[in-house]
Protein backbone atom coordinates (compact mmCIF):
# COMPACT_ATOMS: atom_id res chain seq x y z
CA UNK A 1 0.00 0.00 0.00
CA UNK A 2 1.18 3.35 -0.90
CA UNK A 3 -0.32 6.41 0.75
CA UNK A 4 -0.42 9.68 -1.52
CA UNK A 5 -1.36 13.00 0.58
CA UNK A 6 -3.83 15.25 -1.52
CA UNK A 7 -4.40 18.99 -1.57
CA UNK A 8 -5.91 18.77 1.70
CA UNK A 9 -3.24 17.25 3.48
CA UNK A 10 -5.86 14.69 6.00
CA UNK A 11 -7.41 13.18 2.70
CA UNK A 12 -5.40 10.67 1.06
CA UNK A 13 -5.38 8.72 -1.47
CA UNK A 14 -4.03 4.75 -0.52
CA UNK A 15 -2.78 2.93 -3.70
CA UNK A 16 -2.51 -0.80 -3.31
CA UNK A 17 -1.01 -3.14 -5.90
CA UNK A 18 -2.43 -6.14 -7.84
CA UNK A 19 -0.69 -8.99 -8.46
CA UNK A 20 -2.18 -11.38 -11.14
CA UNK A 21 -1.82 -14.19 -13.42
CA UNK A 22 -3.82 -16.60 -15.74
CA UNK A 23 -6.58 -17.20 -12.58
CA UNK A 24 -7.04 -13.46 -11.87
CA UNK A 25 -5.62 -11.21 -9.57
CA UNK A 26 -4.70 -11.03 -5.38
CA UNK A 27 -4.07 -7.82 -3.73
CA UNK A 28 -4.25 -6.80 0.00
CA UNK A 29 -6.81 -3.78 0.07
CA UNK A 30 -5.93 -3.12 3.82
CA UNK A 31 -3.04 -3.40 6.25
CA UNK A 32 -3.48 -1.84 10.17
CA UNK A 33 0.18 -1.43 11.12
CA UNK A 34 1.07 0.68 7.36
CA UNK A 35 -2.10 2.72 7.44
CA UNK A 36 -1.60 3.74 11.46
CA UNK A 37 2.25 4.79 10.30
CA UNK A 38 0.69 7.01 7.03
CA UNK A 39 -2.33 7.94 8.15
CA UNK A 40 -3.05 7.57 12.27
CA UNK A 41 -4.42 5.54 14.90
CA UNK A 42 -7.82 4.99 13.28
CA UNK A 43 -10.20 1.47 14.63
CA UNK A 44 -12.68 0.53 12.11
CA UNK A 45 -15.36 -1.44 13.19
CA UNK A 46 -18.13 -1.31 10.58
CA UNK A 47 -18.04 -2.18 6.42
CA UNK A 48 -20.61 -0.85 4.60
CA UNK A 49 -21.30 -2.21 0.86
CA UNK A 50 -23.42 -0.64 -1.87
CA UNK A 51 -24.54 -1.10 -5.00
CA UNK A 52 -26.25 1.61 -7.52
CA UNK A 53 -27.56 0.57 -10.63
CA UNK A 54 -27.41 3.68 -13.03
CA UNK A 55 -24.42 5.42 -14.06
CA UNK A 56 -24.72 8.93 -12.93
CA UNK A 57 -26.57 8.29 -9.56
CA UNK A 58 -25.05 10.63 -6.14
CA UNK A 59 -24.85 9.26 -2.87
CA UNK A 60 -24.26 12.02 -0.22
CA UNK A 61 -22.65 14.54 0.71
CA UNK A 62 -22.90 12.47 3.88
CA UNK A 63 -21.48 12.84 7.25
CA UNK A 64 -21.99 12.03 10.99
CA UNK A 65 -21.46 14.09 13.90
CA UNK A 66 -19.71 13.62 17.45
CA UNK A 67 -20.25 11.81 19.02
CA UNK A 68 -19.94 9.23 16.62
CA UNK A 69 -18.14 11.00 13.59
CA UNK A 70 -17.05 8.59 11.01
CA UNK A 71 -13.93 8.05 8.99
CA UNK A 72 -14.07 6.66 5.87
CA UNK A 73 -11.63 4.39 3.55
CA UNK A 74 -13.71 3.76 0.50
CA UNK A 75 -12.57 1.82 -2.48
CA UNK A 76 -14.70 0.85 -5.19
CA UNK A 77 -15.27 -2.70 -6.29
CA UNK A 78 -17.01 -3.16 -9.36
CA UNK A 79 -17.64 -0.17 -11.90
CA UNK A 80 -16.04 3.10 -11.17
CA UNK A 81 -16.83 6.43 -9.37
CA UNK A 82 -16.01 10.17 -8.98
CA UNK A 83 -15.11 10.10 -4.91
CA UNK A 84 -15.46 13.33 -3.44
CA UNK A 85 -14.36 14.33 0.53
CA UNK A 86 -15.54 17.80 1.59
CA UNK A 87 -13.44 19.71 4.22
CA UNK A 88 -16.67 20.87 6.57
CA UNK A 89 -13.96 21.71 10.05
CA UNK A 90 -15.00 25.48 10.60
CA UNK A 91 -11.21 27.56 10.62
CA UNK A 92 -9.63 25.14 8.54
CA UNK A 93 -7.54 26.50 5.78
CA UNK A 94 -9.34 24.09 3.16
CA UNK A 95 -12.88 24.83 4.74
CA UNK A 96 -15.39 24.51 1.81
CA UNK A 97 -12.39 22.96 -0.48
CA UNK A 98 -12.88 19.28 -1.79
CA UNK A 99 -10.95 16.42 -3.53
CA UNK A 100 -12.43 14.24 -5.81
CA UNK A 101 -10.86 11.33 -7.87
CA UNK A 102 -11.99 8.49 -9.53
CA UNK A 103 -11.80 5.38 -7.64
CA UNK A 104 -12.54 1.50 -9.81
CA UNK A 105 -12.18 -1.90 -9.79
CA UNK A 106 -9.38 -0.84 -12.40
CA UNK A 107 -7.20 1.33 -10.33
CA UNK A 108 -7.95 -0.52 -7.42
CA UNK A 109 -6.86 2.93 -5.23
CA UNK A 110 -8.86 4.24 -2.18
CA UNK A 111 -9.56 6.86 -0.42
CA UNK A 112 -9.12 8.27 3.42
CA UNK A 113 -12.00 10.76 4.23
CA UNK A 114 -11.03 11.62 7.97
CA UNK A 115 -14.02 12.81 10.43
CA UNK A 116 -14.59 16.28 9.64
CA UNK A 117 -15.23 15.77 6.18
CA UNK A 118 -18.16 15.43 3.55
CA UNK A 119 -18.46 12.52 1.95
CA UNK A 120 -20.14 11.38 -1.32
CA UNK A 121 -19.40 10.05 -4.95
CA UNK A 122 -21.06 9.44 -8.32
CA UNK A 123 -21.27 6.20 -10.60
CA UNK A 124 -19.45 6.24 -13.39
CA UNK A 125 -20.25 2.82 -14.96
CA UNK A 126 -23.37 0.91 -14.30
CA UNK A 127 -23.79 -1.94 -11.36
CA UNK A 128 -21.21 -0.03 -9.78
CA UNK A 129 -20.29 -1.43 -6.12
CA UNK A 130 -18.69 0.61 -3.29
CA UNK A 131 -17.34 -1.01 0.23
CA UNK A 132 -15.98 1.24 2.68
CA UNK A 133 -14.71 0.89 6.39
CA UNK A 134 -15.48 3.48 8.87
CA UNK A 135 -14.60 4.28 12.56
CA UNK A 136 -17.54 4.67 14.29
CA UNK A 137 -21.05 2.50 13.53
CA UNK A 138 -23.84 3.69 12.06
CA UNK A 139 -26.11 6.68 14.11
CA UNK A 140 -29.03 7.88 12.70
CA UNK A 141 -28.82 10.18 15.65
CA UNK A 142 -25.87 12.00 14.05
CA UNK A 143 -26.39 11.48 10.75
CA UNK A 144 -26.14 15.04 8.88
CA UNK A 145 -25.46 15.75 5.10
CA UNK A 146 -24.84 18.58 2.67
CA UNK A 147 -26.64 18.82 -0.67
CA UNK A 148 -24.30 17.50 -3.50
CA UNK A 149 -25.14 20.42 -6.11
CA UNK A 150 -24.09 23.39 -3.79
CA UNK A 151 -22.45 25.84 -5.97
CA UNK A 152 -20.09 27.05 -3.18
CA UNK A 153 -18.44 23.70 -2.99
CA UNK A 154 -17.76 24.45 -7.44
CA UNK A 155 -17.64 20.42 -7.59
CA UNK A 156 -17.91 19.01 -11.57
CA UNK A 157 -19.95 16.15 -10.71
CA UNK A 158 -20.09 13.89 -14.15
CA UNK A 159 -23.71 14.08 -14.46
CA UNK A 160 -26.05 16.88 -15.34
CA UNK A 161 -28.46 17.79 -12.48
CA UNK A 162 -31.19 16.61 -14.41
CA UNK A 163 -30.35 13.40 -14.99
CA UNK A 164 -28.83 12.46 -11.61
CA UNK A 165 -30.40 9.84 -9.67
CA UNK A 166 -30.60 10.59 -6.02
CA UNK A 167 -32.52 9.49 -2.50
CA UNK A 168 -35.32 11.69 -1.40
CA UNK A 169 -33.07 12.13 1.30
CA UNK A 170 -30.53 13.62 -0.51
CA UNK A 171 -31.99 15.86 -2.64
CA UNK A 172 -32.99 17.60 1.01
CA UNK A 173 -29.75 18.37 2.60
CA UNK A 174 -28.82 22.09 3.27
CA UNK A 175 -25.85 24.11 1.32
CA UNK A 176 -22.69 24.21 3.68
CA UNK A 177 -23.62 28.29 4.32
CA UNK A 178 -26.98 27.29 5.79
CA UNK A 179 -25.62 24.03 8.05
CA UNK A 180 -24.32 24.26 11.50
CA UNK A 181 -20.88 24.03 12.61
CA UNK A 182 -20.59 20.63 13.81
CA UNK A 183 -16.16 20.30 13.18
CA UNK A 184 -13.72 22.27 14.59
CA UNK A 185 -9.93 23.09 12.73
CA UNK A 186 -7.65 21.52 15.23
CA UNK A 187 -4.31 22.58 13.39
CA UNK A 188 -1.69 19.42 13.79
CA UNK A 189 1.27 20.03 16.07
CA UNK A 190 4.30 22.39 14.48
CA UNK A 191 1.19 23.41 11.88
CA UNK A 192 1.29 27.45 11.34
CA UNK A 193 -1.53 29.20 12.78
Amino acid sequence: MQFERTEIPAVFVVHTRKFGDDRGFFMESFRQSLFEEAVGNYQFVQDNHSLSRDAGTIRGLHFQVHPAAQGKLVRCVAGAILDVAVDIRRGSPTFGKHVARELSAINASQLWVPPGFAHGFCTLEPNTEVSYKVTDYYSPACDRGIIWNDPELNIAWPVRESAATLSEKDKLHPSLSKSEDWFDYVAPEGAEK
